[in-house]
């Protein structure tokens, strides 16, 4: 593993590093997310559970 991180390579800082695993996480999901819908039975499911939660807040 040593030969992978060479002397003169260029370091990022963490911000900068942060940053570009952010927007590579993003791509994927966008890339990946499934394009089928949920079984109306769940969707409907999830839609109560999102409605509970704003009206306990």
């Amino acid at each position: 593993m040593a030969g992978l991180f060479a002397d003169d390579s260029e370091q990022i800082d963490r911000r900068t590093s942060r940053s570009i695993r952010d927007a590579v996480g993003e791509r994927l999901q966008q890339s990946l997310r499934p394009e089928a819908r949920l079984p109306t039975h769940l969707e409907q499911l999830l839609n109560e559970l999102k409605q509970r939660d704003r009206d306990s807040h």
